[in-house]
């Protein structure tokens, strides 16, 4: 049994980068990865995802040129070159983590499945060789999230269902893609393959898409959407599958009390992630889990065992790329450096990158009302955004809720192009007290989008 002072199992956007920070403080760290460095975001998530998205949007924009005044007779797409194009981006990253990795002094690597055999013991299973023991007084859980598989659905462990894993390995466009779950990563993928060709259908059991944003943002990006050819169908749930033969699925959809048969070439499913625990032998730590097995933490990051943290998705919360990085930050500042910093009341901002993107932060107007708060809200559409009429597209709206009194700005949605970037604009001020009247006046360049927050806080009367 090998003695480290530290021992990081998962290499995601916390562990790689807690890792080496440790290492490079003076403590002797081990890092445990059972797949590829970098994680979900690397290498099944961000990465992939934005740059199949980049040449999805390539092929919008071939399809609008004519309007533009540039004549194309026609495109074609071509998934196995955008593939490969992703993947060098991913191996590029990939590649690039484990070197950095590696040539860190006092830091150690090792690739195999890990599991508590004790309180502060880890036994490695690597994929090839014997199992090893290591020990070490503090552990630092960053495992991640998996998809979550309905099996209770009659028939769908019976076909060839795709995961957001499994679909980057297509090399062929999907006749009729239908897809469970109209969160972020269904409504991706889907406004994805239907700019590739493909016919797209989601299935969403709620009344309406992104049931945790405001009804105005739903509405505008299910319009959006639909504009775009996508059929999406609320209050709807598959109850049964049927293999017809090589992509060929008959899909029986229940709608209230009516039910109907969809046939589809391809299946995605995307109803959630459930947290990388079940296999981590927590039950001889006494670290403690919720009732869907996300680790329990304090506002320090550290589970119900002293010295053990849990990082990223599998602590449950926001579950973010940009999170997980900031709870590496916090951990080493606070382990390392003496500070005292929480996770408390962190700002959370996150995208959704369809076309165009959503950029939120803070609170939503229902949020604000169900608090009771005395808030105005400020909305402007993209068709009277200057940059928007320019490039021609004008879909969307910029929305943000103030505070009546202090005016200062307590959360923003935008759906447009550069929604994140716009988003990000705002939540500076909010980290600096800019108020909304502040901003009213304030000089920006011309023309950009940001320009026109100028143009949104005037839609507030004071």
């Amino acid at each position: 049994m090998k003695q480290y002072d530290a021992i990081v199992i998962g290499s995601g956007q916390a562990g790689g980068p807690l890792a080496k920070k440790l290492a490079a403080a003076g403590k002797k760290t081990l890092l445990i990865e059972k797949r590829y460095i970098g994680g979900t975001c690397v290498n099944d998530g961000c990465t992939p995802t934005k740059t199949m998205v980049a040449s999805a949007r390539i092929a919008y924009l071939a399809s609008r040129c004519n309007d533009m005044g540039v004549k194309i007779k026609g495109y074609t797409v071509d998934l196995k070159q955008i593939k490969k194009r992703t993947q060098g981006i991913v191996l590029k990253s990939r590649n690039g983590g484990q070197k950095a990795i590696e040539q860190t002094k006092g830091l150690d690597l090792i690739f195999g499945e890990a599991s508590f055999t004790g309180e502060k013991t880890i036994t490695v299973n690597p994929k090839t060789g014997k199992a090893r023991q290591f020990k070490a007084d503090l552990i630092f859980l960053n495992t991640g999230c998996k998809t979550i598989i309905p099996h209770d659905i009659d028939g769908l462990d019976d076909i060839d269902y795709l995961t957001s894993t499994s679909i980057l390995e297509l090399e062929s466009v999907p006749e009729h893609l239908l897809i469970l779950g109209g969160n972020y990563i269904g409504l991706e993928f889907g406004q994805m393959f239907k700019r590739f060709g493909s016919k797209v259908t989601i299935l969403e059991r709620s009344a309406r898409l992104l049931g945790h944003e405001d009804e105005d943002v739903s509405l505008e990006l299910t319009h959006i959407l639909e504009e775009e050819g996508l059929s999406i169908l609320p209050n709807t749930k598959a109850i049964k599958f049927k293999n017809k033969g090589k992509n060929q699925v008959t899909v029986t959809v229940k709608t209230g009390d009516k039910e109907q048969k969809i046939k589809c070439s391809h299946v995605l499913v995307a109803i959630g992630r459930a947290p990388q625990t079940s296999k981590l032998g927590l039950n001889t730590t006494g670290v403690e889990v919720d009732e869907k097995g996300f680790i329990k933490i304090n506002d320090k990051l550290e589970t119900t065992k002293p010295g053990i943290y849990a990082l990223g998705d599998v602590k449950g919360g926001p579950a973010f790329t940009h999170i997980s990085y900031n709870d590496y930050t916090i951990v080493y500042r606070n382990l390392i450096e003496g500070q005292n910093l929480s996770i408390q009341d962190r700002p959370v901002p996150y995208c959704m990158f369809t076309d165009p993107e959503l950029g939120r932060i803070g609170i939503t107007e229902a949020e604000a009302l169900k608090k009771g708060l005395n808030f105005k809200v400020a909305k402007l559409p993209m068709a009277h955004v200057a940059r928007a009429i320019e490039t021609g597209d004008t879909r969307g709206f910029m929305k943000a809720v103030v505070d009546a009194d202090t005016k200062q700005i307590l959360g923003a949605a935008v759906i447009g192009t550069e929604g994140g970037e716009i988003m990000t604009v705002l939540q500076m001020a909010m980290e600096g007290g800019i108020t909304y009247d502040r901003i009213r006046y304030c000089v920006f360049a011309h023309p950009t989008y940001s320009e026109s927050l100028n143009n949104l806080f005037m839609s507030i009367e004071d």
